[in-house]
Formats: structure tokens, sequence, C-alpha cells
């Protein structure tokens, strides 16, 4: 598919004027629901250009912070703008380079529908933390809830629904709902799994700096633009621009909904609690 080549992420100067600014606003939504304790060991795994590293370090007062990410760019985006006590390393999520219960909190931030077995990596992020530890994640709610990517592919639906069809996050991520990530936290073993929405304002100065970003090729929908031709992708922007509601002073104000996901590593407690439930079931048979 056309799309999985786009779904590679590199270069960070591209990724923050695309969706880095949101991924911001969002991490703080989803760390300030974390509600950690000071001093914790925190890991963030798919780090990607820092967003959500950053809000760690800046309000969760870590006692060590690892950002991990396999892009050579984005470590490099990370390394640039990243602050104490966060170190940055390349590595992938699905074999993460420490050892087992090395961390308190492992958190990963608009990664997980991009991998190709995310189930491997929730494993592998279980893994890493101490029991009783915490896992967390959060996902763009690409079929309702990100505003500027559902008016992006409506308006490309308009213009050429075969390619909607195909490359649609909407539609190629279902992960990204309540019930696939709570099945997904309970199928790594872990406890006391919730899912909230978080919600952040996206506001545009204008058009062009909503469309603008569009132009980088680096994920599904700017991938699709640049696999367009001029007068395809003028009539393309020209859909969405007319689609997109805009304020008299030209700003375009949208919303972008994430779905964050958390559960807790088994510690002893549950273990004790799980066999005496366990003994109960079966002492009532």
């Amino acid at each position: 598919m056309a799309g999985q080549y786009f779904d590679v992420w590199d270069a960070g100067d591209a990724y923050e004027r695309y969706m880095g600014r949101w991924s911001r606003l969002v991490a703080d939504e989803f760390v300030a629901w974390l509600a950690c304790a000071p001093g914790s060991r925190w890991m963030d795994v798919g780090c990607g250009s820092g967003a959500l590293t950053s809000a760690v370090a800046r309000r969760c007062r870590p006692r060590t912070l690892l950002g991990v990410e396999r892009s050579a760019g984005l470590v490099a985006a990370a390394r640039a703008h990243g602050s104490p006590p966060a170190l940055f390393a390349r590595a992938d999520a699905q074999a993460l380079p420490v050892g087992d219960g090395a961390v308190d909190v492992a958190v990963s931030g608009l990664v997980l529908n991009f991998l190709a077995e995310p189930g491997a990596a929730v494993a592998e992020a279980a893994r890493v933390v101490a029991p009783g530890g915490l896992v967390a994640a959060y996902v763009w709610d690409y079929a309702e809830g990100m505003g500027l990517l559902r008016h992006f592919w409506d308006a490309v639906t308009a213009v050429d629904p075969r390619s909607a069809a195909e490359l649609d996050e909407g539609r190629r991520f279902p992960l990204c709902r309540p019930a696939p990530l709570r099945r997904l936290w309970s199928e790594a073993a872990l406890v006391e799994v919730e899912v909230v929405p978080l919600e952040v304002p996206t506001r545009f100065a204008d058009f062009a700096d909503l469309w603008d970003p569009f132009l980088s090729g680096q994920g599904p929908a700017p991938g699709h633009v640049a696999s367009l031709t001029p007068a395809a992708r003028e009539r393309l922007r020209t859909a969405l621009r007319e689609r997109v509601p805009t304020r008299a002073d030209r700003s375009i104000p949208l919303r972008a909904r994430a779905w964050g996901v958390r559960g807790r590593r088994a510690g002893a407690v549950d273990s004790l609690r799980s066999a005496r439930e366990t003994a109960v079931r079966r002492a009532s048979q």
C-alpha cells in the first residue's frame, strides 16, 4: 500500500509543523491525567521529536527519563529540544534497551497504530516496568475526533473516492478506539485498565497554516498529497478550503481528540488477590 511508505516519520521539523504542535498540547493533557508521583523512572517509547518526553520532564519531576525512537532524524530533533534529565537513544518499540522492571512508567504518544505488531510493543512495555508500574499511551481518534484529518479525507473523498478508501486513517487504524485499546492492554496482562478521551484545540492562523504542512510528504495525508499531479493537488486544496470553518479574521478553529489508555503491571498484591478469587470460584462450583 502506498500509504505504508508515508507512515514512516523521519524529519523532525516537518513533523513539528504538521502534527508536533498539536501532539505537544495533547501530551500535556495526557501527563496531567496520569498524575504520577515525582521521582519516578520514566521511558517514552517511540518518542518522536520529543513532545511527550518534554511534557514529562516539565511536569513530573522524573528521577530518570529515557526517550527511545527508531528514526535517527527524530532522535536528533528530540535531543536538540530536550531538557534534563531526558536522554535519548535509537531503539525499536519491540526490543527496548533496558532490563525487566527497569522503569516505573512506560508511556507512548501517537505511535501504536503505526507499529506492525502493537500487541508485542505493549507486552514489551509491560516487561520493562516494575511490578505495580504504569503502562500508558495515547492515539488520535482518526475516525471521528481529529478535525483536521477528518476534513482532509472528506475532501479527498469528494475529488477521488478510491484514494480515500485506501488511505483514510479513520479506516486504516481501527485500533484507535476505546474497545481495541482496552483489549490490547488486557491481553498484555495489565490490570486496572482505563481509557479516556483527551481533547485539545487546533487553531490555524489561516488556510496556508493548515494546508502548507500537508506538502511535507511525511505521514499518510501528506504522502497522498505528494503523490498527486499539480492539477489534482489544486483540486484537493480547493475542496479542503471549502470545507473547513473560517472566521472573519481568516483563522480556522478545529479540535482534536485522542484516546488515552493506561494500566498497571500486576504486583504481588494483585497476584495474591487473583489467587484468592480463583480459589473462591473453584470452591463455589
